[in-house]
C-alpha cells in the first residue's frame, strides 16, 4: 500500500484499540493489541505519518530510534532491593524503569494526555544483546518489570534488509506478534502531502513529467545511488530558503539531497529552465490579466515540458495567495472561539495561559505541523497584543479588521485565479493543459477549500467530467515517454 493508505490503517487501528464497552473496558484487551510494524524503504514518510496521526487525533507521542539504545537504557539498570517474607529477610536484584517507558510517563505528566503512540524506529536493527528483551516487549509490552501504560499503542518501523546493512529478517515468532503494514513509494500519495506543505513548484512540475525519478535505489560502479521522497521534500525546503535569501541554487546543492547523479544533473538543468520560464513569461502580468500576444503565442506553441512548467509557475503563484487566505480563515476561526470566552467574562490572561499550555504541550512532543504551529503563534500574538485592553469593543474592532483584510485578499486571489483560467482558455482552449490545471486545483488542499467557499465559474465549467484525473495521468504518461525518447 502507499503511505496515505498506511496512515489510514494506523488511524483505524488507534480507534479500534481505544474502543471500549459501557464499563470502560477495551473491546480488544491490551494483551491482544498487537504492535504495528511499518515496513518500507527509507525516506517515504513512515515517521511523518505517525506524527500526523498524533496531531490529528490529539494524542501523545514518544519517539525513539531503538538503534541508539543499549540493553541497559532500554531495559533499565539492576538494583538491590531489600524484601521480607514472614520472618525471612533477603535482598533481590530488580531493574530500574526503562528510559523509554519512563519517558511515556513523563509525557503523560507534562501534557495530561493518557493515550498516545510509543514509536520505535529501526526495530529490525536492534543489537543481539537487546533482541531477547525486544521480543518480550513486542509480546507483553514490558521492558523488565515495567509495562507500557494502558492507552498507549506501540508502533514500530523498519527498512527491508536490502536497504539497510544492519537490518535483519525477523523470524516467524516475531512476525506473529506484529500487525505488519508494508508500504511502497507512490508519487500520487506523496503529492497529496506535498500540496499541503508548499513543496516547491519546480520539484512538483519536474516530477509530474518524470515520475520514474521520484524514488529509486540503484547499485552502480560508483556505489549506491538513490532518490527518496524525503530527499525531494528537503530539497524543496532549502530551495525556498535559498531563493528568499537570494542565494543561487546549483548542482552542488541539489546533489546534497538527490544522491543519484543522473537525476541531480537532470533536475539542475530543469531548475535553470524553470527560472528562465519564470522570467520570460512575466507571470505577474498573466495573473493580472495583461499578457501580451508574444507570450500567448509562445505558450501555445511550447513543447510539453515548457507548458507543464508554465502551468506550475502560474499555479504556484495563485496557490500562494490562496493558501494565505485559507490559513488566515483557520487562524480567525480559532481566534473567534477564544474571543467568545473573553466576551462572556473570562479573563483574557487565563485564556492566553491555557492556549499557550496547549501549544507548548504539542510542540514538546514534536507533533505539530507547520500550519498548526503558525496558527497557535498567530492566535497568541493577537491575544497578547490585547492582554491589557479593558475595552472588548477595541478587541472586536481589530478582529473585524483582520476579517476585512482577509476578504480583500480573497477577492484579489479570486481575480488572479479567473485571469489564470482566461489565459489558459485563450492559449490552450479545452486541451490537456486545462485538464491538468483543473485537476491540480481539485487535489490541492487549499485551492479546493478556497474554490468551495469563494467559487470560480471557469473551474466549475471545466470540472464536469469524472474522467479528468484519468485523462491527466494519460497525458503525463505520454509526456514522460516523449521526454525519455528525447534523452536517449
Amino acid at each position: 500500500m502507499n503511505i496515505s493508505e498506511a496512515k489510514q490503517q494506523l488511524i483505524n487501528t488507534m480507534k479500534a484499540y481505544s474502543a471500549a464497552d459501557r464499563f470502560g473496558n477495551p473491546l480488544l484487551p491490551q494483551e491482544e493489541q498487537r504492535p504495528l510494524f511499518l515496513m518500507g524503504p527509507p525516506g517515504i514518510g513512515k515517521t511523518a505519518i505517525v506524527r500526523q496521526v498524533c496531531e490529528e487525533l490529539g494524542i501523545g507521542l514518544v519517539s525513539y530510534s531503538i538503534t541508539h539504545h543499549t540493553r541497559q537504557s532500554a531495559l533499565g539498570l539492576p538494583s538491590i532491593v531489600h524484601k521480607s517474607w514472614e520472618d525471612v529477610e533477603y535482598d533481590v536484584s530488580e531493574y530500574t524503569m526503562s528510559e523509554i517507558i519512563s519517558t511515556v510517563y513523563d509525557v503523560m505528566n507534562d501534557t495530561g494526555l493518557t493515550e498516545g503512540i510509543l514509536f520505535l524506529d529501526e526495530v529490525n536493527c536492534v543489537s543481539e544483546t537487546l533482541n531477547p528483551s525486544m521480543l518480550q516487549f513486542l509480546q507483553f509490552k514490558t521492558f523488565g518489570r515495567h509495562r507500557v501504560p494502558d492507552g498507549w499503542v506501540i508502533v514500530t518501523a523498519g527498512n527491508p534488509v536490502e536497504y539497510n546493512r544492519n537490518a535483519r529478517e525477523f523470524d516467524i515468532v516475531t512476525w506473529d506478534r506484529l500487525k505488519r503494514i508494508d508500504i511502497e513509494p507512490d508519487y500520487d500519495a506523496w503529492k497529496s502531502y506535498a500540496c499541503s506543505t508548499d513543496v516547491h513548484a519546480s520539484v512538483l512540475t519536474y516530477l509530474e513529467a518524470r515520475r520514474s525519478s521520484f524514488y529509486k535505489v540503484e547499485e552502480t560502479a560508483d556505489g549506491r545511488q538513490f532518490v527518496t521522497a524525503r530527499g525531494w521534500s528537503d530539497l524543496s525546503s532549502i530551495i525556498r530558503i535559498y531563493e528568499k535569501l537570494g542565494i543561487g541554487v546549483d548542482r552542488v546543492l541539489i546533489g546534497q539531497y538527490i544522491q543519484d547523479a543522473e537525476t541531480a544533473d537532470d533536475f539542475a538543468s530543469y531548475y535553470d529552465l524553470y527560472n528562465k520560464y519564470r522570467s520570460d513569461y512575466k507571470i505577474p502580468s498573466i495573473l493580472a490579466g495583461s499578457s501580451d500576444a508574444e507570450i500567448e503565442k509562445r505558450a501555445s506553441e511550447a513543447p510539453f515540458d515548457e507548458r507543464l512548467s508554465l502551468i506550475g509557475l502560474l499555479l504556484d503563484n495563485v496557490q500562494s495567495d490562496i493558501s494565505a487566505v485559507v490559513r488566515t480563515e483557520d487562524h480567525a476561526a480559532e481566534l473567534v472561539k477564544l474571543l467568545r470566552r473573553v466576551k462572556e467574562g473570562e479573563d483574557i490572561g487565563s485564556v492566553i495561559e491555557e492556549e499557550e499550555a496547549v501549544y507548548q504541550r504539542f510542540r514538546r512532543m514534536g507533533v505539530l505541523s507547520r500550519d498548526a504551529g503558525l496558527k497557535y503563534e498567530s492566535v497568541l500574538e493577537f491575544l497578547r497584543s490585547h492582554e491589557d485592553s479593558a475595552d472588548f469593543g477595541r478587541v472586536k474592532q481589530d478582529y473585524d479588521s483582520i476579517i476585512a483584510d482577509m476578504k480583500k485578499s480573497a477577492e484579489e486571489a479570486r481575480t488572479r485565479l479567473d485571469n489564470l483560467f482566461a489565459f489558459a482558455e485563450k492559449v490552450w482552449g479545452e486541451g490537456q493543459e486545462m485538464v491538468i490545471l483543473v485537476t491540480e486545483l481539485t487535489i490541492g488542499i487549499y485551492s479546493s477549500r478556497f474554490i468551495s467557499r469563494y467559487g470560480c465559474d471557469a473551474y466549475y465549467r471545466y470540472n464536469d467530467s469524472l474522467k479528468l484525473y484519468e485523462r491527466k495521468l494519460e497525458i503525463l504518461k505520454k509526456g514522460e515517454e516523449l521526454w525519455q525518447q528525447n534523452t536517449m
